[in-house]
């Protein structure tokens, strides 16, 4: 049995011919509806918004070149921005805050730190810029103001206390190193000068001299890398104790199989051994010793931002919270991985230089290698105390990483945000010209 649907046409003419014989019932659904519109909305409470406007950190806020341009172009907030905006909403900034604006509400039927951020909250971040604004919504000019206005202060007193138990981590462990590495340089310093008044040795022959100036240079480097695995180890330790603490889970891949990075990591170490060469020749002054250094500096910058870029590009999703400790972790456990074989490289040539010394007298020897580790140590030493002045000075930098830019404003009391009264007042029209058209399409179908 086949069925024929014959589709249905509405004469335009007769239904608007029905609209007009019953102007006057349509017309006062629209007028009712609008007036109950208007009425919703004088009988809304009034709000009231104030906005702060803060930056954070300036540069390309932790991420690698190829992230920070696609954030730019997208509009998405940076990684670190991201970092900020989310605790901002944490509890431990928003709960002082709802406990003094609610204080007229029972606990128990408080909003939560998610529920008040939802509804009196707007944090967003300003296109391709470090710039977060912060709008909060108030019962009155005041409170609105002092949403905006503690939101703020609390989360720069988090970020304060957040940076200093950081940085307190590495200070410590560098403290605890600095008496140890302070006690050995005087201890092998001791025991050279009682090796020198027992064998009367007090100064190399001419014949040992051009072999111990080399050996300063690999004294010198080995004492600067041996700082530099104990500055990466630091940062390790801090890191890893804040992942712990967050029940990370740490992306797993070998950062020395990435070709670019491997690249970087082979050519630190040859400029490394270049540099050792440059002090065998040359003062800590002379231009070429100047600029191997600059080189070696500008490929450490370069390895950096090369990690930076590897991370960003793995496959692997990384908690927005975690992305800097997760790239802070990578940046350490690279360079320490490049120090451990520099100096696995300039120990290798250091002990070949001593196996060219064997035909020496054993006295010179023995000097030679007391002068060696006493020279080692005492860099160690000097190297840890500009470290740990450094970490210091990071710090306190750092507990001032973000600035208020715009201070929260008092809205005028005669200016609500909300309620948008013509808005909804115009809704209430809409509606009401949508319920007389259905109407209107009933009595159409009743009469035809």
């Amino acid at each position: 049995m086949e069925r024929i649907e014959q589709d249905e046409t509405i004469d335009l003419q007769k239904l608007f011919a029905i609209i007009v014989d019953r102007k006057k019932l349509f017309g006062g659904i629209v007028a009712g509806f609008t007036v109950v519109a208007l009425i919703i909305s004088l009988l809304l409470p009034k709000e009231y918004t104030s906005q702060v406007t803060v930056q954070g950190a300036s540069g390309d806020m932790g991420m690698g070149g190829a992230a920070a341009a696609m954030a730019a172009i997208t509009g998405g907030p940076s990684g670190k921005a991201t970092t900020y905006m989310e605790l901002m909403k944490t509890r431990v900034v928003l709960e002082p805050i709802i406990e003094q604006v609610f204080d007229d509400i029972e606990p128990e039927k408080r909003l939560d730190a998610e529920g008040f951020a939802k509804k009196n909250l707007n944090i967003a971040n300003t296109k391709g810029t470090q710039l977060i604004s912060v709008e909060a919504k108030g019962r009155t000019p005041e409170e609105a103001k002092y949403i905006a206005d503690n939101v703020v202060g609390n989360f720069l007193g988090l970020m304060t206390t957040l940076n200093k138990e950081n940085k307190s981590l590495v200070v410590s462990f560098l403290d605890e190193r600095i008496a140890t590495a302070k006690k050995e340089a005087d201890e092998s310093a001791q025991a050279l000068e009682e090796y020198s008044k027992e064998h009367k040795l007090y100064e190399p022959s001419q014949q040992t001299s051009a072999q111990l100036g080399r050996s300063a240079a690999y004294e010198k480097t080995l004492g600067e890398l041996a700082v530099t695995k104990m500055a990466q180890q630091a940062k390790l330790s801090s890191v890893a104790s804040q992942l712990g603490e967050q029940n990370s889970d740490a992306m797993k891949y070998n950062m020395a199989d990435a070709p670019s990075v491997q690249r970087l990591h082979n050519a630190i170490i040859d400029k490394e051994t270049e540099l050792v060469k440059m002090r065998m020749l040359y003062q800590e002054k002379h231009p070429n010793v100047v600029r191997a250094i600059t080189e070696l500096e500008e490929l450490d910058r370069q390895l950096s931002a090369e990690v930076q870029k590897v991370v960003s590009s793995q496959a692997v999703k990384v908690n927005e919270n975690q992305a800097d400790l997760q790239m802070a972790r990578y940046q350490a456990a690279t360079a320490l991985a490049v120090a451990t074989a520099s100096e696995a490289k300039v120990q290798a040539l250091q002990n070949k230089a001593d196996e060219d010394m064997a035909g020496m007298a054993d006295d010179i020897l023995e000097y030679k290698k007391l002068a060696r580790e006493a020279g080692i140590k005492q860099e160690i030493y000097n190297n840890l105390t500009k470290q740990i002045e450094q970490a210091k000075i990071q710090q306190t930098m750092e507990s001032m990483d973000i600035q208020v830019v715009d201070p929260a404003n008092l809205p005028d009391e005669d200016k609500p945000s909300g309620p948008r009264k013509k808005l909804i007042t115009l809704a209430g029209m809409v509606l009401g010209c949508m319920v007389s058209l259905g109407y209107s399409l009933v009595l159409y179908k009743r009469e035809y």
